[in-house]
C-alpha cells in the first residue's frame, strides 16, 4: 500500500496568509482534510499528515516526517494572497525525476478541470520554485495553492460548501490518478446496534418498543469477555450514511444506539433495511463519548501506533493504560490527547519534551510554557488527574498524590465528555474532542488489524466513537 504525507501549510503560531478575519492555516488544514477522508474511504492508500491540528510544525519536521517514513508522494496545501487570482501548483526548480513533472501534470489538470473549467477561475499553470518543502523531501512532491485570500472572487468561492467539496474530491482524485491507487471495493456492511442486553427480556423488550414505532428489529447474541450477550440490531446498510440516519432516528427515540463496520463475506449486498418512521427533530446528546471508562487498546499497540509516525516517541502506553485504570479513565484516548497535544510526541509548539507535559497543562501560549513534571510518569498521573477533574465529582482516589497544579481550578465534573472538552481545555477549540477522537478511532482501527483477543470489544467501542464524532 502506497503511503502519502499530506501537509497542510502553515499553523499554530504561523497563520500564513491573512485577509480580514480569514487565515490561511485554517483553510489548509480544513482542505487537507478533507482530501484525506476522501481518499481512505474511497482508495487503497495510508496518509499521514504532517498536522492534525493548529500547531506549529517547522518546514525541516515536516520534511524529516516524510523523509524518515520513506512516504511514496508528498503534497503540500496551501492558499495564496498578495493581489492575484486562480489556482497554481509547483514542483522543485532544480533537477526532478520525470515521475515528479508526470505526478504534478496529472494533479494539476484535474484540479484545474473544476476551478478554471467549471468555476471560471484564472489557471495560472504549473510552475517550480526553491521551496524548502519540495527542495528537501526525497519523494516526488507538489506544492498546491488553490485561490487567492484577497481576491473578492475568489474568496466567495473558498467560503462555498460545494466548491470545497469539489476540489478536495478533484485532489484526491488527481492524487490517485497520479499514484495509480487501486480503488477500495465496498464489501463492508454497517449494522445498527439499538441496545446490547444481558438479559434477553430486556432485549425483547427494546425489539417490542421498536416495532411499536414501525421499526424492524431482531435479537443478535454475542460474546464479550466470555460472557454472552444479547444485541438489539435494526438494520444492516451498505452505506454508512444510511446506517447513521438511523442511528439519528433512535436518538430521536431516546435510544442509544452504535454502529458496528464489518465486512460482508458474501457477495451479495446485505438485505435491505426497512424505512423507520419519520420522527420530529430532537436536540443531540451533550456528552457523546465518555472520559470515564476503560482503555481497549493495550500499551504495546499505543505505543506502536505512535512510533509510526514518530519512531523515537516515547514509550508512554503502559502508563496511560495503567494510570488511567486506576483513576476510571479511558487511558486510551487520553493516550490520542496527548498525541494531538504534543504532534505525535515531537513537541513541535511551545512545550518541551523535558518538561514532562503532555496534555499542555498550563501552556497558554507565548513565553507561558506550562507546568513541568519531574518525570514521564509524573506527566502521565498529572494529565489523567486533569481529566479526572472535568470528567468526575468525586475526590481523588488515594493511590497516588495530587501533581496537577492546576487540578483545583478545574469546575469539578463540567466536561463528563471528549466533546466538552471544547472550549474548556482548548480555547475556543471548537473542534477539540473530534480531533482527539479521530486520531483514536485510528489507533483502534489498527489495532482492531492486529489483535484478535479482545476483537470484539474493540469493534463495539470503534462503532460508538464514530457515533459519538
Amino acid at each position: 500500500m502506497k503511503l502519502l504525507v499530506l501537509d497542510p501549510g502553515h499553523g499554530g503560531q504561523d497563520p500564513g496568509a491573512v485577509y480580514q478575519t480569514m487565515r490561511e492555516k485554517a483553510l489548509n488544514l480544513e482542505m487537507a482534510r478533507r482530501v484525506r477522508e476522501f481518499l481512505e474511504k474511497n482508495y487503497e492508500v495510508r496518509i499521514v499528515m504532517t498536522r492534525e491540528g493548529d500547531t506549529t510544525v517547522s518546514l525541516e519536521a515536516r520534511t524529516n516526517l516524510a523523509n524518515s517514513l520513506k512516504s511514496d508522494y508528498y503534497i503540500s496545501i496551501h492558499y495564496n494572497a498578495g493581489g492575484g487570482t486562480g489556482f497554481e501548483s509547483y514542483r522543485f526548480n532544480g533537477a526532478v525525476s520525470n515521475q515528479t513533472n508526470a505526478y504534478q501534470q496529472t494533479i494539476h489538470k484535474e484540479v484545474a478541470s473544476i476551478i478554471s473549467g467549471k468555476y471560471k477561475r484564472r489557471d495560472r499553470g504549473t510552475k517550480s520554485a526553491n521551496f524548502h518543502v519540495l527542495r528537501e523531501t526525497n519523494m516526488p512532491a507538489v506544492l498546491l495553492e488553490v485561490l487567492f485570500i484577497d481576491n473578492e472572487g475568489d474568496r466567495s468561492l473558498i467560503l462555498n460548501e460545494t466548491f470545497k467539496k469539489e476540489v478536495s474530491i478533484s485532489i484526491a482524485n488527481g492524487i490517485a490518478k497520479a499514484l495509480s491507487l487501486p480503488r477500495k471495493t465496498n464489501n463492508t456492511i454497517f449494522k445498527v446496534i439499538a441496545g446490547s442486553f444481558k438479559n434477553r427480556e430486556n432485549a425483547i423488550a427494546r425489539v417490542e418498543r421498536l416495532q411499536k414505532n414501525n421499526i424492524e428489529a431482531f435479537i443478535a447474541q454475542a460474546t464479550l469477555n466470555g460472557a454472552p450477550y444479547f444485541r438489539v440490531q435494526t438494520g444492516a446498510f451498505s452505506e454508512r450514511e444510511n446506517s447513521e440516519q438511523m442511528v439519528q432516528t433512535l436518538t430521536r427515540l431516546g435510544i442509544e444506539a452504535f454502529i458496528i463496520a464489518e465486512e460482508n463475506e458474501s457477495t451479495s449486498p446485505p438485505p435491505p433495511s426497512p424505512t423507520p418512521k419519520p420522527m420530529p427533530p430532537a436536540p443531540p446528546p451533550q456528552h457523546g463519548f465518555s472520559i470515564l471508562g476503560s482503555s481497549v487498546i493495550y500499551a504495546k499497540e499505543m505505543d506502536t501506533f505512535v512510533q509510526t509516525i514518530h519512531p523515537n516517541a516515547p514509550a508512554l502506553g503502559e502508563l496511560y493504560e495503567r494510570i488511567g485504570r486506576d483513576y476510571g479513565i479511558r487511558g486510551d484516548v487520553a493516550f490520542a490527547q496527548a498525541i494531538h497535544e504534543t504532534n505525535y510526541f515531537r513537541f513541535t509548539g511551545i512545550v518541551k519534551p523535558e518538561q514532562n507535559n503532555y496534555a499542555g497543562i498550563g501552556a497558554t501560549g507565548g513565553d507561558v510554557t506550562g507546568a513541568s513534571f519531574a518525570t514521564p510518569e509524573e506527566g502521565v498521573l498529572a494529565h489523567i488527574q486533569h481529566l479526572y477533574a472535568y470528567a468526575s465529582r468525586d475526590p481523588l482516589p488515594d493511590k497516588y498524590p495530587k501533581v496537577d497544579p492546576r487540578f483545583d481550578l478545574v469546575t469539578r465534573g463540567s466536561a463528563p465528555g471528549w466533546k466538552d472538552l471544547n472550549g474548556r481545555w482548548a480555547v475556543p477549540g471548537s473542534q477539540y474532542g473530534q480531533l482527539i477522537l479521530k486520531i483514536y478511532e485510528k489507533n483502534l482501527e489498527e489495532s482492531i488489524t492486529v489483535n484478535q483477543m479482545e476483537l470484539e470489544t474493540m469493534r463495539e467501542v470503534l462503532g460508538q466513537v464514530r457515533n459519538a464524532n
